[in-house]
């Protein structure tokens, strides 16, 4: 894995040698946009030129869009492993720094393809988009962007139980580049910016049964326990800190646990778990620049802006899970799904899909697919827990398979996928999703 890199690192270094126009295209995702700021800082580091493209999903028409570009070497982070075909047709020199699942297509010699599937290393937890980019950056001498592969595992649900497989190594190299600090503490986001109970509902991960995603059950649990609701969490004295650490801990033990913190940041963005959450109410909100921009480093009012999406995303999500909460999913027989045409809804959808499986708000013995509809198409989000992926469950595949009866596309990681789909085939495609899901619980071996 390290050696492809090297390869990849190698390819890039030539390039900025001659003083190339470089081109970067990410996905629109913490875990993406984290990506891209790797390589783009390290390319501002040595004063090389280039231009970055941001995307919710790596479409035939983007590709084709980029045929036409005169840069000399294309750069596709946090995607990019699907269309490997395609890709090779390039003339120009192509890097693919992804995690997703890979098939078996083979690169021409100008394309280096970093991927942790193709070293058998597991790209759900092990090592994200932005991880893949930054060994990458590494083989350039930049181990002080290593923080940024930490937000993007964050962002892609990867550090919540600590660091595995290449993660930990880039923790280390964090550690020893001196940018990366590491304590124990409460895992609730927004500590020194809103209310306590909101602290609690918006903590999503780890998630609290029963306070995560409704604010009436967060302020009936701190009432409860006579702790003021209104009150920021830095502002409660010690003893009342250590009472709340000790109620949370029985809820969800995982809410204690290690912080990591880069001690030079501005106080918002210090701790890299609420790094990628920024950064993903950014992306979710289409402000992909503004996201960028402040992983290179805009302050003051750009981060204010951010601040209110992230507040503006979270009431979302709130409002999802209630929902979710109330209607309940549609039940298959292997899975289950969550739709509706509600604009505020559609828009978090595989986040109420994701949240509500591992808070329990929904039936977590199923995968859950959130579909959103998108004028002709329909967008799908699946989730499923490590539980069912060891029973057999690899929703990348069933939704790749599934799409590509229907003129679709989809793919990803075996817990967690998309896809989308012309709109007129969502029954058709959710029962053939259902089917194969049922395929792969009775073969597992």
């Amino acid at each position: 894995m390290l050696n492809r890199a090297k390869e990849a690192s190698d390819m890039l270094q030539k390039h900025i040698d001659n003083d190339d126009v470089i081109r970067l295209i990410s996905h629109n995702d913490a875990d993406g946009i984290s990506a891209a700021a790797v390589l783009a800082n390290a390319l501002n580091e040595e004063k090389i030129r280039y231009h970055t493209t941001i995307v919710p999903r790596l479409k035939e028409d983007v590709i084709n869009s980029l045929r036409s570009d005169k840069s000399s070497l294309f750069i596709f982070t946090e995607m990019g492993s699907a269309y490997v075909k395609e890709l090779n047709t390039f003339k120009s020199d192509v890097i693919i720094a992804d995690h997703h699942q890979v098939d078996d297509t083979e690169p021409e010699s100008n394309l280096v393809h970093v991927n942790p599937h193709l070293f058998g290393v597991d790209g759900s937890k092990e090592l994200s988009g932005a991880g893949s980019s930054y060994l990458i950056a590494r083989g350039l001498g930049k181990k002080h962007l290593s923080y940024f592969a930490l937000i993007g595992a964050f962002g892609d649900m990867q550090g919540q139980d600590g660091f595995i497989g290449m993660n930990q190594l880039i923790v280390e190299d964090a550690k020893k580049s001196g940018v990366l600090e590491m304590h124990e503490g409460l895992k609730i986001v927004s500590k020194s910016t809103e209310p306590l109970y909101k602290s609690l509902a918006y903590t999503f991960s780890p998630p609290l049964p029963r306070i995560t995603g409704d604010l009436t059950g967060a302020r009936e649990f701190l009432e409860k326990m006579n702790l003021s609701y209104g009150i920021k969490f830095t502002d409660l004295e010690g003893e009342e800190q250590d009472l709340l650490k000790d109620a949370l801990m029985n809820i969800n033990p995982d809410i204690f646990g290690m912080c990591y913190t880069v001690p030079k940041e501005t106080p918002l963005l210090r701790d890299l778990e609420e790094y990628a959450y920024i950064l993903d109410a950014c992306g979710k909100n289409k402000k992909f620049g503004l996201a960028l921009g402040i992983a290179l480093g805009e302050r003051e009012k750009v981060l204010n802006v951010a601040v209110d999406l992230q507040r503006k995303y979270r009431d979302q999500i709130v409002k999802g899970l209630e929902w979710a909460k109330k209607e309940g999913a549609q039940q298959l027989n292997s899975i289950q799904y969550l739709y509706s045409e509600d604009k505020v809804l559609k828009a978090v959808m595989g986040t109420i899909a994701s949240i509500g499986l591992s808070a329990k708000v929904l039936d977590d013995s199923k995968p859950i697919l959130g579909l959103s509809r998108l004028y002709k198409d329909i967008k799908i989000s699946g989730r499923t827990t490590r539980d069912m992926v060891e029973k057999g469950v690899n929703l990348g595949k069933a939704l790749n398979d599934a799409s590509n009866n229907f003129a679709g596309q989809g793919g990803g990681h075996d817990i967690a996928a998309g896809a989308m789909i012309p709109y007129e085939a969502k029954d058709n495609f959710l029962h053939l999703v259902d089917e194969i899901v049922e395929y792969q619980l009775e073969n597992n071996s």
